[in-house]
């Protein structure tokens, strides 16, 4: 897997966690100190949203294989930042006039411990997810130790079958060459045979016409 798209998966970890606790914060705020608050909150929203691009283009630029597990990992992760966005807008459009103020503030402490309860919950479930991300880096990670030796392994193998098919080759190269010798050595003992053959028939034909030659003088004698 990519070591800039775990690097930008990292960084979105962090970040997610770390809006959530601003949102449980902001909830519990109000007045100038809840708008500061939830300027922050945006401002790690931009930021949440620019890593998920840079995360986006890192995944689409690898291997088919590869590039689908982490396309899968993304769209998990806009739908946390899209709850995110949703927790901003419930905070941001809760504005209670006086007279609900008042009623919030007499209901006391029951509204608030549910509110405590219910951040708690929130801050729990995001650690939980940090953890878990962290989960998927280290299988993720050792899936891709797991190819690249693989890979390596390939490698050699037909580095091997290379050396095996020069080898061949060179032996087959040289078969030719014996082949060819041997060839132009046939060829000459051929000619030298019939070279022979022909001396031979021309001395056969010779000692014939002499014997008729003798025998014709001792006959006219």
């Amino acid at each position: 897997m990519s070591e800039v798209f775990e690097g930008y998966e990292r960084q979105y970890c962090e970040l997610s966690a770390n809006i959530a606790k601003k949102c449980a914060a902001a909830g519990l705020l109000d007045g100038e100190q809840k708008k500061q608050k939830v300027s922050d909150v945006k401002a790690g929203l931009e930021d949440a949203e620019a890593l998920i691009r840079k995360m986006d283009l890192e995944a689409r630029s690898l291997q088919p294989s590869i590039k689908a597990m982490l396309l899968a990992k993304l769209r998990e992760y806009k739908s946390d930042l899209n709850n995110l966005k949703t927790d901003v807008k419930r905070i941001t459009s809760a504005s209670l006039n006086a007279a609900a103020r008042d009623d919030l503030l007499e209901s006391g402490m029951a509204d608030t411990k549910m509110v405590s309860a219910d951040q708690r919950g929130r801050l729990m479930m995001s650690t939980e997810r940090l953890n878990q991300s962290s989960d998927r880096i280290k299988e993720s990670r050792r899936t891709m130790l797991e190819t690249e030796e693989l890979g390596v392994s390939i490698l050699q193998d037909l580095h091997q079958q290379r050396q095996s098919l020069l080898h061949t080759h060179n032996t087959l190269g040289g078969v030719d060459d014996n082949i060819s010798k041997s060839k132009k050595i046939l060829t000459a003992m051929t000619r030298r045979m019939s070279r022979n053959k022909w001396i031979i028939s021309s001395l056969v034909a010779a000692l014939v016409l002499a014997i008729l030659l003798i025998l014709y003088f001792k006959l006219a004698h």
